[in-house]
């Protein structure tokens, strides 16, 4: 029988893997490990299953977190963006598959470790990346030469429901990240935030937004995976509520998102520390209007000698609680937690194609293994296909 251990289980997302994994898997124990006994000890309450249990962890205990994970086939790693390259070491250590939900690049330094201890382990795999991942190459594979790639997603949740998520907000828009990149003819090319703005139409209930380039790894990994294939382009964008982009354009035009230290009543505070405590305490900071995930995936190409866009979007059950399951955040919470759950279980079940080592979701995984566990948990991919006349290579500003 297989084993679970989700790291950070008691976090609104990874709980809701865990979930997935109780409903729709096959293990004989899963895991909940966090710092916060009382959180976690709830969860498991909630999951209400003899096979679940909790296991403290303390982040600052190396050794105590190997011993603990050492023995589960698969670590769902729930932790934070900067704690990423770091769990991921420990979770190598321990002898386990691991997959996160993140995959901004640190996790590869450990491909070797991987290796030698015959695991494999998958960086960025939710909605964003990861999902995303599987509808390119569903396009793609449908195509002779694929020329362009554009991934695009609208994320609704509140700007600060938990404190992984601010830390995602200040990380994505920091103005001297060097990851914040676009493909273009052979090479990536880096931009500043809010770079080339474009109007993406989302699925109802979510509609038209404008949306920006973000440092997301599928313009990395996609290139990687798509080297070869005639690839031109790939740009990556995303948006949030329309409130939260309005904040975050202002922090950034005033300086704050640099995360600078300053003095108040003779201390020293960073400013977005500040900023992320309080939002974190208000009432809007900690809801929204609208909840959910909305992806939106145009690939073009050629084929036979034609040239097509294929576009692909992805729906799930409302928000409004008509489903009591998708009702308010969770419709969010769900959307990034189940397609990590899928891939855990995909990956707990043996050894696959890419071998061990750490490797980018498009050699891990195929398509057919997650997008049809998507459908049947409600999450579902809708494509049109249509002939067009020539390439779009149209950027709204230069980078």
């Amino acid at each position: 029988m297989k084993s679970y251990f989700c790291l950070g289980g008691a976090g609104r997302i990874c709980r809701e893997a865990a979930r997935d994994l109780v409903e729709h898997a096959s293990f004989d124990r899963l895991a909940i490990g966090d710092t916060n006994e009382r959180a976690g000890r709830e969860v498991v309450e909630w999951l209400n299953d003899p096979r679940v249990f909790f296991v403290p962890v303390d982040p600052g205990d190396d050794d105590g977190l190997v011993a603990a994970m050492r023995g589960y086939d698969v670590v769902l790693d729930g932790t934070a963006i900067t704690l990423n390259g770091h769990t991921t070491r420990l979770i190598g250590l321990a002898g386990c598959h691991g997959i996160n939900l993140n995959g901004f690049g640190e996790e590869y330094a450990y491909d070797e470790l991987f290796r030698k201890a015959g695991r494999t382990h998958v960086p960025g795999f939710g909605m964003t990346p990861g999902t995303t991942n599987m509808m390119a190459l569903c396009a793609a594979a449908q195509l002779d030469k694929t020329v362009i790639v554009r991934v695009s997603h609208g994320s609704f949740r509140p700007v600060a429901f938990s404190k992984s998520i601010t830390e995602t907000t200040t990380y994505e828009y920091d103005p001297e990240l060097p990851g914040r990149v676009v493909f273009e003819r052979g090479e990536f090319r880096q931009v500043k935030p809010f770079a080339r703005p474009r109007e993406i139409a989302l699925p109802e209930p979510y509609g038209l937004h404008p949306q920006y380039i973000i440092p997301h790894s599928e313009t990395k990994t996609l290139a990687e995976y798509l080297a070869g294939s005639g690839i031109e382009l790939i740009e990556v964008r995303g948006t949030w509520p329309p409130a939260n982009m309005l904040l975050v354009r202002a922090l950034y035009e005033w300086g704050m998102l640099r995360n600078e230290t300053f003095e108040h009543k003779g201390m020293e505070l960073r400013i977005m520390d500040v900023v992320g405590d309080y939002l974190g305490q208000s009432r809007e900071g900690t809801t929204t209007a609208l909840y959910g995930y909305a992806l939106h995936v145009e690939v073009e190409g050629e084929r036979d000698g034609r040239l097509y866009r294929h576009t692909l979007t992805h729906t799930h059950p409302p928000s409004d609680g008509t489903d009591p399951e998708w009702a308010g955040l969770r419709a969010y919470t769900r959307n990034v937690a189940i397609p990590m759950a899928v891939a855990a279980a995909v990956l707990a079940e043996g050894p696959r194609p890419c071998g061990a080592g750490v490797h980018i979701p498009e050699r891990a995984f195929l398509p057919g293994e997650i997008l049809p566990a998507l459908e049947r948990r409600g999450l579902h991919i809708h494509e049109t296909i249509e002939e067009i006349d020539g390439y779009d290579f149209s950027t709204c500003e230069p980078s």
